[in-house]
C-alpha cells in the first residue's frame, strides 16, 4: 500500500499534468537492477503531432529519450516512484515539492509554494528575440533532443551543446559556400558515427529539403531512437542506420562528416569520403594515439619530449599535420580550424578539406615523406587507406 506522501506527491503530479502547469520533474537516487541508469528527467514538450511529456533516461554513458502522452505519462511514473527511484522533484508553475522514499515504503515529502512570476521571464523573451543563431532556438527539434525548452532556451547542462550545435551550423554555412557543391539535386551528407545525432539534425535543419542526410551509427537503439525524433519532428529528409564507419555503405556522397571519431577511425572516415567522391570532409578528430608508439624524437627536441604531456600533444600534432598533408595529395584544399571554445572539450580542432585539384602532386609527397622520416613514422592509418607508401 502506498503511503500518504507518495499519494499525496502522485495527485499533484497528476493535477500539474491534466491542467498544464508541469514545468520539470525529475527522478533521481536509481533502486534497481540497472546499475547504469542515473536519473530520469520528465518535462513537457510540444512536438507537431501535439503535446507531449519528454523522458530523458540518463545512464552512465548514453541518454535515452522517450515521449508518452500526458495521461500515459502519469501512469508511467507512479510506476518508477519509489521502486525504481527513490527521489522525486516536481516543479510545477505554483509549488516545488521533493518526495524522498525508503526501500521499506515510508517516504517524507515536503512542498513549498513557487516565487511569484516576476518582469523577469519578460526581460528574458525581449534578450532571445535580439539573439540571432543559425538555427532557430525554438525549433521542434531542440525541444525534442531535450536541448532546449519551448522559449528556446538551453536547459540546463545543456547550455554548451546548445553553442555546439550553432557554432557547427555557423562553420558549415561557410564550408559549403567554399565548395563546389551540386546545385541541380538534393546533396547526399553523410554524418558518420553520429551518436545521438545532435549535429546530424542540426545539418538537416541547415540544408530542408536541398540535401539528403543519413547518419551512420553502430548502437542500434541511438538508431532507432534518432529515426523515432525524425519522424515524429517531420524530417522528410533524415535518416538513421546502424553502420561502422569505414564499412562503405554511403557512397556517393557530396559531403562526409565525422566528429570526434576516435584514433584511426577518423582515418577510416576520411578515406571513405575520398572513396565516395566527397567534395567536402569535416573530421573532428580524437585520440590520436597511433603514431605515439612510432614516433622518435629528432635530438635537439629529445630534452622537451620526455614529459608524457608533451610526448602525447607532439603525437597529436603530428597525426593531423599528416591527415591535412595525405589530403592535399589527394586532391584536396585543406584547414585545420578551432571548432569550439575548449571550455567545452580539449578535442576543438577540426580538418575541413575541399576537393579542388589533381590527386598525385609529385612535389606534396616528397614532403609529406620528409615529414614522415623527421619523426620516424613508417605508418599512418590514411596512408595506408589511401595506398601511399611514407617511405621514399
Amino acid at each position: 500500500m502506498a503511503s500518504p506522501q507518495l499519494t499525496q506527491f502522485l495527485d499533484l503530479l497528476r493535477a500539474a499534468l491534466t491542467d498544464g502547469t508541469l514545468t520539470k520533474l525529475t527522478l533521481g537516487k536509481p533502486h534497481g537492477g540497472d546499475s547504469t541508469l542515473k536519473n530520469l528527467f520528465v518535462r513537457p514538450v510540444v512536438l507537431k503531432s501535439g503535446p507531449q511529456v519528454s523522458f530523458v533516461y540518463r545512464h552512465a554513458t548514453r541518454d535515452i529519450t522517450k515521449n508518452h502522452s500526458p495521461a500515459d505519462a502519469g501512469q508511467e511514473i507512479e510506476t518508477l516512484i519509489g521502486s525504481q527511484f527513490l527521489d522525486a522533484h516536481l516543479f510545477t508553475a505554483s509549488h516545488h515539492a521533493q518526495l524522498e522514499c525508503r526501500p521499506d515504503g515510508k517516504a517524507h515529502l515536503r512542498i513549498k509554494e513557487s516565487a511569484p512570476a516576476t518582469a523577469k521571464p519578460a526581460a528574458e523573451a525581449t534578450h532571445d528575440k535580439t539573439r540571432h543563431y543559425t538555427l532557430p532556438a525554438d525549433a521542434p527539434w531542440l525541444r525534442a533532443l531535450d536541448i532546449t525548452n519551448d522559449r528556446g532556451q538551453p536547459r540546463e547542462g545543456m547550455a554548451a551543446k546548445f553553442r555546439q550545435i550553432q557554432k557547427f551550423a555557423e562553420l558549415l554555412t561557410h564550408l559549403t559556400a567554399d565548395a563546389k557543391l551540386p546545385t541541380d539535386r538534393p546533396l547526399r551528407i553523410a554524418d558518420m558515427g553520429c551518436g545521438k545525432g545532435y549535429l546530424t539534425f542540426a545539418v538537416a535543419a541547415l540544408f530542408g529539403e536541398s540535401a539528403e542526410v543519413r547518419g551512420i551509427e553502430r548502437r542500434a537503439d541511438l538508431v532507432e531512437l534518432c529515426n523515432r525524433t525524425a519522424a515524429e519532428c517531420e524530417f522528410s529528409n533524415l535518416t538513421f542506420a546502424v553502420g561502422d564507419i569505414g564499412a562503405g555503405s554511403v557512397a556517393p556522397l557530396d559531403i562526409l562528416i565525422a566528429l570526434h571519431a576516435c584514433d584511426t577511425a577518423t582515418d577510416d572516415a576520411l578515406a571513405e569520403g575520398i572513396a565516395s567522391g566527397a567534395t567536402l570532409l569535416i573530421v573532428s578528430p580524437c585520440c590520436q594515439k597511433e603514431l605515439r608508439r612510432q614516433l622518435t624524437s629528432p635530438p635537439v627536441l629529445a630534452d622537451a619530449l620526455q614529459h608524457g604531456i608533451l610526448q602525447e600533444r607532439q603525437a597529436e600534432f603530428v597525426t593531423d599535420a599528416m591527415r591535412a598533408q595525405l589530403l592535399e595529395h589527394a586532391g584536396y584544399r585543406t584547414k585545420i580550424l578551432e571548432f569550439i571554445s575548449t571550455e567545452h572539450t580539449a578535442k576543438n580542432l577540426m580538418i575541413a578539406a575541399v576537393k579542388d585539384h589533381a590527386p598525385g602532386d609529385p612535389a606534396t609527397a616528397t614532403r609529406l615523406r620528409e615529414f614522415a622520416a623527421f619523426y620516424g613514422i613508417h605508418t599512418h592509418q590514411l596512408a595506408t587507406n589511401l595506398d601511399f607508401s611514407l617511405r621514399p
